[in-house]
């Protein structure tokens, strides 16, 4: 499992410092693809769980379609992110510890709420900034937006021990990296800074939430 993990990281490292700013091309997708593949390989090598092998397939598809030009793989691509989410919470239910605050190893009730408070009110106002920028993309941008609510909502009821206890962390970096992408992409002005910046923060949060859920279903 550690070589395969290791390559990932390699790959993920290589994107970051050469092509989360780069134009499309054959081999920012192949660097981009190959750095989640990786995880999705050593999930498989020791035996986790199959919705985790669907999540992470699933997410490399996206990253692949993502990281093509045009409107097309740019909603084939959010539709593969939406299928990994599902997986993820399927995934997420499965773990359950039961409704927040029951088990003691799960999250306070106050602490449960506040977060899923957070999450709601996070997705409405993406919701409302998307609602006039998107343009003919609001219907797979804004059906996208419950799915990855869901994927949040449901982080919450997986037990907080061991391993597990990453899989919080890294659905609120998912959300985290999903939001800034958001705010780039269609809210930010052309041409304002924050446009040269936001890739080099989406791409780390994107991929440490992919290494945290994939540690967290498959170490001991």
């Amino acid at each position: 499992m550690t070589t395969p993990i290791l390559i990932a990281a390699l790959l993920a490292a290589l994107y970051w410092l050469r092509y989360c700013r780069a134009g499309p091309g054959w081999v920012k997708s192949a660097v981009k693809t190959g750095s989640v593949l990786g995880l999705a390989l050593a999930a498989w090598l020791v035996g986790g769980p199959v919705l985790l092998l669907a999540a992470l397939l699933a997410s490399a598809l996206g990253d692949f379609l993502l990281s093509r030009e045009g409107e097309g793989p740019f909603i084939a691509g959010i539709a593969a992110f939406a299928l990994g989410h599902v997986a993820y919470v399927l995934l997420f239910l499965d773990h359950s510890g039961g409704h927040p605050g029951g088990p003691p190893d799960t999250l306070s009730l106050p602490v449960a709420y506040t977060l899923a408070s957070a999450l709601v009110l996070l997705c409405g106002v993406m919701g409302w900034l998307l609602w006039h920028r998107v343009g003919v993309l609001r219907l797979p941008v804004l059906l996208y937006m419950p799915v990855i609510l869901a994927m949040g909502l449901a982080a919450l009821t997986v037990p907080l021990t061991g391993a597990l206890a990453l899989v919080l962390p890294g659905a609120l970096l998912f959300v985290l990296s999903d939001t800034v992408l958001a705010l780039e992409r269609f809210v930010l002005a052309r041409g304002h800074p924050m446009h040269r910046l936001a890739p080099f923060a989406v791409w780390p949060t994107y991929w440490g939430a992919q290494l945290s859920l994939t540690l967290g279903f498959t170490l001991p």
